[in-house]
Parts: C-alpha cells; sequence; structure tokens
C-alpha cells in the first residue's frame, strides 16, 4: 500500500504491517512533519512505538471494504498528532505509578467537551445559545459579540487591555441579562431548543473518573447555570466528582435573574480561580483528613490530564503545582493554519472534531494501577 509523504519531494512509502490492520483514512497532504494515528491508538502508543517506527504520513483506505468496515472508517478518519511520543510515554508512566489519588482532569466545555459540529452546522456555545425571551435585550447582546469579539483575537493589543476590554465585554453582558429579565425557564427553553450535544464518549470518561473518585473541573467563561442544564438535559444525570468553574447566576423566589455571585470569569483570566474554586471539590473527596488551607488538597493532585481547543487553555493550570501534565488539544477546524502550533504546545492534538474516545483510553491508561 502507497502512502502521501509531505516534506522536500513527494514520495512512495510501504507500511505492510500496519495497512494490514485497515485503519487509514483517504489520502490527503498535511502541513510539516509530524506522527499521525488512528485517536483510538492513544493509550497504545507505548507498545507500538517500541516495535514500529512510524513514518509521517497521511494514509489511504483500503478497497472493496463492507458496509460495516466503511462505516467504521467513518469512526476512524479522526487522528491523533503526536509532537514528542516519548515525553508523552514517559508522562503516562509516572501518573500511571502515582496512581489515581494523584490523578485530576481540566477541561474547557465550548468545543472541547461539546462538538464543534453537529449534523453540518456550528455548535453553539453555552454562552451563545441563550435566548432570553426578550428580543431588544438579545439583540443588544448580540451587538456586544460584533464588537468586542475581534477585539478578543487582536494580535495588535496588549493583554493588559485585552483582558479590561474582556471585563468590560463580561459586565455588560451580564448587566443586559439582568436588566432584560432573564428567568430560569427561559434558560431551560433555551438549552431544550439548542445545537448543542457532548462528544462521543463524555459521559463514558465522566463515569469511569467518577468510579475512581477523580475530579473533574469544567472551566468556562460562559454561565455555569446554562451548563448545569447541558448536563441535565443532554446527560439525564449527574456526577459527583464534577465542579463547574464559571460564572454563576442568583435567581429570587420568582425564578429572575437578580445578580451574580462570586469572581467574573473572562476568556482571558479561568486560570486565576483555578486554587479558591477548585478546593471544595477536592475536600469532598477526602485527600486529606482534618482542617486544611483552600489549595492544600489542591496541590495533593500533583498530576493533571488538561483537556482544550485553544492553546490559552493551557493556562486553566496556572497556579497548580503539579508534577506532570499531560495536555490534550481538539482542533476542530483550519487544520492546515493551526496545527504547527497546536502539535508544537500541546502532548496530544486530535483533529476534525474527533469523538472523546481516545482520551478515555488514556484515562484508563493513566488509571490502571488501581483498575
Amino acid at each position: 500500500m502507497s502512502y502521501r509523504l509531505r516534506g522536500s519531494s513527494i514520495v512512495n512509502i510501504e507500511c505492510v504491517a500496519l495497512s494490514k490492520l485497515g485503519f487509514f483514512h483517504n489520502s490527503r497532504q498535511l502541513p510539516s512533519p509530524f506522527l499521525c494515528l488512528p485517536s483510538f491508538f492513544s493509550p497504545l502508543i507505548p507498545f507500538f512505538l517500541s516495535a514500529v517506527v512510524f513514518p509521517r504520513v497521511w494514509c489511504r483506505s483500503q478497497n472493496n471494504k463492507t458496509k460495516m468496515d466503511k462505516e467504521e472508517d467513518r469512526h476512524l478518519s479522526k487522528f491523533t498528532v503526536i509532537n514528542d511520543p516519548v515525553s508523552l510515554n514517559h508522562k503516562i508512566a509516572a501518573i500511571r505509578s502515582a496512581g489515581p489519588s494523584k490523578l485530576q482532569v481540566i477541561a474547557d466545555f465550548d468545543a472541547t467537551l461539546t462538538r464543534y459540529w453537529i449534523n453540518g452546522q456550528r455548535g453553539q456555545s453555552s454562552h451563545g445559545l441563550l435566548q432570553q425571551g426578550n428580543p431588544e435585550f438579545d439583540a443588544k447582546r448580540r451587538a456586544l459579540v460584533q464588537y468586542y469579539h475581534p477585539l478578543e483575537f487582536s494580535p495588535t493589543i496588549p493583554v493588559e487591555e485585552k483582558t479590561k476590554l474582556m471585563e468590560e465585554w463580561w459586565g455588560k453582558t451580564h448587566g443586559l441579562l439582568i436588566e432584560g429579565g432573564l428567568t430560569y425557564d427561559a434558560i431551560k427553553n433555551s438549552v431544550a431548543n439548542a445545537n448543542i450535544a457532548f462528544r462521543d464518549g463524555v459521559v463514558e470518561l465522566f463515569e469511569f473518573l467518577e468510579e475512581r473518585d477523580v475530579p473533574v473541573l469544567i472551566f468556562s467563561a460562559g454561565l455555569a447555570d446554562i451548563i448545569e442544564e447541558v448536563l441535565r438535559q443532554k446527560v439525564h444525570r449527574s456526577f459527583t466528582n464534577i465542579k463547574i468553574v464559571s460564572n454563576r447566576m442568583v435567581f429570587d423566589d420568582c425564578g429572575c435573574l437578580v445578580s451574580f455571585k462570586g469572581k467574573l470569569i473572562h476568556s482571558l483570566n479561568k486560570n486565576e480561580h483555578a486554587l479558591d474554586m477548585a478546593a471544595p471539590l477536592h475536600d469532598q473527596l477526602g485527600d486529606i483528613d482534618g482542617p486544611v488551607t483552600d489549595n492544600a488538597s489542591v496541590k495533593q493532585r500533583t498530576n493533571v490530564l488538561l483537556l482544550g481547543d485553544h492553546i490559552g487553555d493551557l493556562g486553566m493550570s496556572n497556579g497548580l503545582n503539579y508534577e506532570n501534565r499531560i495536555s490534550v488539544g481538539f482542533l476542530n477546524d483550519n487544520i492546515e493554519r493551526n496545527l504547527e502550533s497546536y502539535r508544537n504546545a500541546f502532548d496530544i492534538v486530535y483533529l476534525n472534531d474527533t469523538p472523546m474516545w481516545g482520551v478515555v483510553k488514556l484515562a484508563t491508561e493513566l488509571c490502571s494501577v488501581e483498575c
């Protein structure tokens, strides 16, 4: 079987051992040299690396597949990019050796736990799905997005100035939600009508981690109440090990929004809340006996599995004195433009809005000591 390798020239190579497995995608070209594997290979990387030297390729599928094979190929067409497999192997071994009691998971919500594409359309974010039932105020919030969103990603605005702009944007948006009379019923209706869904495998990941008392911190610059409602309506259950680190609403007895509590969390300061908002969750899992400081129990979880869809999400673990961190990035779109920076930033990169099964298998590998 021949494959195309992009480098200084286009060449044909043979990969007989793996071609028999049938784990290949239609031939494409990707920029820059990198190691590319199907997503479900992730936990098996150490074993394959010990026996096989992988070419940096994008592979062609076999001919004459059955209907079942073709259906499977649609799932196996999601690939994994690993920039430094040796380093990843060492991290996996270190975290596995320490055991689940030392592990915590930190995850972004939108486009990380949730799907980027749903039936050919962009999935909605937890903030973008909200319709407060007041067209005037919905329009005002959209106008804020049109003004501030380009500023959020402007390469010419200094971080300090951009942070102030984000605080201004979030503050104005929260003010409009209160002034416009947002109700909790409107949140429930918005979620029910929203184009939002979790990636396949997310529920299984949560269940696996819950069984092993591994805490999961979901970080979001959106609204905690909406994320919780998405979990209720899409998953239909709660998890004892999950804490949502996000902006939380306060409703009156009539179900009307009256204020927000806690610190304002926006897109540029999610990391600042790791210690003060995460500690209660870790305490519930019994890391330490007796009185502890707010962040002492967090420090007991010295290994981190971090999930995000933007390079900036790597900052979610800032403030945690971790010993080992495996970072997983979901590159959902614009692969040609962003792959180089993602593969240099994350330990593992999943391409093309892949399901969560690779992370499930990785978590299984990390917890294999007590499993």
